[in-house]
């Protein structure tokens, strides 16, 4: 009586199906990781601002606040509205920004500290 456990492995095809099966496990793992680290995924409770194609005419904007997905998509135009001056930024030689807010002539000098 001859065991099937004598047979070749060369001959047997349920083998190479196996490690294809394997293949596409790893395959579907790697996936699954790439989608829980997409910055954009639901899942993730941080909140998250995606910026594409920055100072170019087609700039959107994606900003994810808890559960909320904001789109901003910029139309090329330049904004435009009706304000006052704030104040004054300066430009300092290791290129930080400071603002300067300009004082209020309206409010009493003991109330504006």
């Amino acid at each position: 009586m001859k065991l099937l456990l004598d047979e070749d492995e060369g001959l047997n095809p349920m083998l190479s199906v196996a490690n294809i099966v394997d293949v596409f496990l790893v395959v579907i793992a790697a996936l699954l990781i790439a989608i829980a680290q997409n910055p954009l995924n639901p899942f993730i409770a941080e909140d998250v601002t995606v910026i594409k194609n920055p100072g170019q005419a087609n700039m959107e904007m994606i900003i994810k606040k808890g559960e909320e997905i904001e789109h901003y998509k910029s139309s090329g135009e330049i904004g435009q509205g009706e304000g006052m001056r704030a104040g004054i930024a300066y430009r300092m030689k290791d290129g930080s920004m400071i603002y300067v807010p300009e004082m209020d002539e309206k409010i009493p000098k003991n109330e504006q500290e």
